[in-house]
């Protein structure tokens, strides 16, 4: 199994008020880096783009970031100047994510590039009597083209750094989403992050998809989830996911993890999982 399973961090909490008390959450709990959720306020784009202070904040602590985009983008929206808005948010996500790279390479894996973290954004459906009808379904032509812009674009704005844009399951791929998405994984810059609690939340749906691609499984995020009722967040052994499967999976895809736990209290207890469970007594982090 690969050591790079032991590479954990952690999300921003909302407990947690300010980036010091992420941070230093992080150090006390011997993680590798935090990610960064832009669905904050204090970590929109303007905020982030603070990247000497982030910078400085982090290498004093030893540590590392990624990036979560706004869970709203959506790039294939109809209104163009909506599109553009959330366009221009990744571009300047991805100039933000460059002055990470150092870090990374410090505090991190350098074989793992810096992680930004999207959702696929399902569109709006209307209900007719028998059906329900996905517009993007709909007007596919027009939703794919879109995403080949946006392909074609991240490609130039991430030009040689080492940074690469994880697409994560949520509530079950659409079959338009998982051609759309099968077109980004075309391009080297793009791979897939494997949420283990959504995935467990919808029996699974995704998973066939994601394993067809497992060469592009480079990001987890790990929290435990059950079926029924659907649950997901858990802290690690409240649940009913197969834990160790995933995270050894993830070794074998040399990727990193998020315990993605939505609390302190669960986060807390998720480490202590790991180290009585996983790694039975060894440090959380290798150091490797």
């Amino acid at each position: 199994m690969s050591t790079n399973t032991r590479e954990l961090g952690m999300p921003t909490l909302i407990e947690n008020e300010t980036l010091g008390d992420n941070i230093a959450l992080c150090r006390e709990l011997g993680l590798s880096f935090i990610e960064l959720n832009m669905n904050f306020p204090e970590y929109q784009i303007d905020k982030i783009e603070d990247t000497e202070l982030l910078y400085r904040r982090a290498d004093e602590a030893g540590i590392y970031y990624t990036i979560h985009l706004d869970e709203n983008m959506n790039i294939a929206d109809f209104n163009p100047l909506v599109r553009e808005a959330y366009l221009e948010t990744v571009r300047r996500t991805i100039e933000v994510a460059k002055h990470f790279v150092e870090l990374k390479d410090k505090y991190g894996c350098k074989e793992q590039p810096v992680t930004i973290n999207m959702h696929m954004h399902h569109g709006i459906f209307l209900t007719l009597p028998d059906r329900k009808v996905q517009m993007y379904e709909r007007n596919f032509a027009e939703y794919l083209a879109s995403f080949q812009y946006f392909i074609k674009s991240c490609e130039e704005w991430i030009g040689g750094s080492d940074i690469q844009i994880g697409i994560e399951n949520t509530d079950g791929f659409r079959e338009y989403e998982k051609r759309a998405i099968e077109s980004m994984l075309e391009s080297e810059h793009f791979i897939l992050t494997w949420d283990v609690g959504h995935s467990k939340a919808t029996k699974e749906a995704d998973v066939p998809f994601l394993l067809s691609h497992r060469d592009k499984l480079k990001h987890f995020h790990i929290h435990d989830g059950r079926e029924d009722p659907p649950r997901c967040h858990l802290a690690l052994g409240d649940g009913k996911i197969d834990l160790t499967g995933r995270l050894e999976m993830a070794g074998e895809c040399n990727a990193r993890c998020v315990i993605e736990t939505k609390t302190i209290e669960a986060l807390k207890k998720s480490v202590e999982w790991l180290d009585r469970h996983f790694y039975k007594g060894n440090p959380v982090i290798s150091g490797s």
